[in-house]
């Protein structure tokens, strides 16, 4: 147990520290988000790029591994549809919503930084690489395709598919990750003092990252809203870790590794922008609570899937 708190503790520090800077004053909303920009901008895409160059291509394109955490991802994003269309009778565009908060894992912000320390730098960034594929190319405009539907019913999926589309390409992690794979496929290698500069910004992801989470949390309510908050906390914190779980179980002779990754990465919360893409259809309040109590009760959610990890002899040699 020590050895797991060893792991989490500096993580949830690092949360914390952008939280007490919010609550008191040290940085304001504006100073936060020019540290989120930097993150989304020029850190995340310089380690999708360092993860997809730095090794061999094959290596992070990992067919079992988008199978399988694609695959539990979307069973968890069928259940929530189903559970909030067909038996509580939401809208549409709610129901998108839920189950975008069940199955998109904080890959970037949380996941990643975990992943880093438990099972180190290198695999956590091929499996960052791999998840943005995931989410930002399936999950993601999937859910923001069934909302803008439900929001303009006479638009049509086409008319919603095509604003998705334009928003993913202007996504810079997906440019990032772009033109990692065009440097790779062609063996390009950065000239020197870029690839640096490239390290370093990899490097800075992780703590600014954290960071910028804690900053976030700042000043969320939870009241009067727990029922939704449960119930999408619920289905993003155990049920998806679980189903990643059980197809990857499927799979007969998979990677331990690719096992370890992937779980570690369900057990985080819902993305940062949950929050953003929920006041968009109706949902500002619930989604702004959930993201609070994902990211806190993540603490338990992470150590019990490091625990498992360290249990089951999924840590890589060494």
């Amino acid at each position: 147990m020590l050895e797991i708190l060893a792991i989490t503790t500096p993580i949830f520090l690092l949360i914390g520290a952008g939280y007490l800077a919010m609550g008191t004053r040290l940085v304001n909303r504006e100073q936060m988000q020019g540290v989120t920009t930097f993150v989304l901008y020029f850190a995340l895409p310089a380690l999708v790029i360092r993860a997809v160059t730095q090794n061999p291509l094959d290596e992070v394109l990992r067919p079992h591994y988008l199978l399988a955490y694609g695959l539990g991802s979307l069973a968890v994003f069928a259940f929530a549809l189903l559970l909030t269309l067909g038996l509580q009778r939401k809208p549409l565009s709610e129901a998108a919503i839920h189950a975008l908060g069940m199955s998109a894992s904080n890959s970037g912000f949380i996941g990643f930084p975990v992943a880093a320390m438990v099972l180190g730098a290198s695999p956590a960034a091929v499996f960052l690489a791999l998840n943005m594929l995931i989410e930002n190319l399936l999950i993601i405009p999937m859910a923001l395709i069934l909302a803008e539907v439900g929001r303009q019913r006479g638009a049509g999926i086409v008319t919603a598919a095509r604003k998705t589309l334009v928003r993913l390409i202007r996504n810079p992690i997906l440019v990032g990750l772009a033109l990692g794979l065009l440097l790779a496929v062609t063996d390009t290698a950065l000239p020197r003092p870029l690839a640096q500069a490239v390290d370093m910004l990899a490097n800075a992801s992780g703590p600014a990252a954290l960071f910028v989470i804690g900053g976030t949390l700042f000043g969320l309510q939870v009241r009067g809203m727990m029922n939704d908050v449960g119930q999408i906390v619920a289905g993003k914190l155990i049920l998806h870790p679980l189903a990643v779980l059980g197809v990857f179980l499927l799979i007969p002779e998979a990677d331990p590794i690719l096992l370890a990754g992937a779980l570690l990465f369900a057990c985080a919360p819902m993305i940062s922008v949950f929050p953003l893409l929920g006041q968009r259809y109706g949902m500002a309040g619930v989604s702004a609570a959930t993201l609070m109590v994902a990211t806190l009760s993540a603490f338990v959610t992470l150590s019990v899937g490091i625990w498992a990890i360290k249990n089951f002899g999924l840590l890589p040699a060494g």
